[in-house]
């Protein structure tokens, strides 16, 4: 929320100036899933949803309060506040959202369509049809990436795979297009700052990703 430029008037009016009464706005929607390694002792790999709404507010991105995310077929819902959510900048945008969205117990997510809702702190909203028809099943074998010796290996059917590459706070401090299925740090022009990193492939067709365990490149 912007802070108000005249801090001596009165509380109604600080609010009506910080918080305009207008409903925000959702320009873009968008849903994928991503396969994560499964769980001890499983075999099915552990499914989440990438959600990300492109929102507008007249008060900016600031003002908003709250993001939903509804199955309503099979009552299930989602809530973001703005504590929650993830920021990512894209060509002067501000996309907001969440790469962890979830099942109980690491069950299935449910596929049709989804309704997104935005709520701003003025608590005006609005909402957004969303809909992931993706597989059922995975059309793609679960990747395969090792680390041994300086040299890395790959095994996977996915039409596009990256490296995700961390520092020694785990952050990304890169992501790496890969165009061979084996070679050296060096071929991939991995910097001495990443200390590990994991295989990140990706069918954009499906909107379908798998992203392994990250491997320690410093053992």
């Amino acid at each position: 929320m912007r802070t108000p430029f005249l801090i001596t008037i009165g509380f109604c009016a600080v609010f009506s100036l910080a918080c305009s009464r207008t409903e925000p706005r959702i320009d873009y929607g968008s849903l994928e899933l991503f396969y994560y390694p499964p769980v001890a002792g499983g075999t099915i790999p552990v499914e989440r949803y990438s959600f990300f709404v492109l929102p507008y507010d007249d008060d900016g991105v600031e003002n908003l309060g709250e993001l939903y995310l509804y199955h309503d077929r099979e009552g299930l819902s989602w809530k973001l506040e703005d504590t929650d959510w993830v920021k990512v900048e894209e060509d002067n945008k501000t996309w907001i959202g969440s790469r962890n969205i979830s099942m109980p117990f690491n069950e299935r997510l449910p596929r049709g369509q989804f309704r997104a809702v935005l709520v701003n702190k003025a608590g005006e909203k609005t909402e957004k049809l969303l809909a992931y028809d993706g597989p059922v099943t995975p059309h793609h074998p679960y990747p395969f990436f090792s680390f041994t010796d300086g040299k890395y290996n790959i095994d996977s059917q996915y039409p596009v795979n990256r490296f995700i590459c961390y520092d020694s706070m785990g952050e990304v401090n890169n992501i790496v297009a890969i165009q061979n299925a084996e070679g050296t740090l060096r071929d991939i022009r991995v910097s001495n700052n990443v200390f590990s990193m994991a295989l990140w492939a990706e069918d954009e067709e499906r909107k379908v990703s798998a992203v392994t365990a990250a491997i320690s490149l410093r053992d």
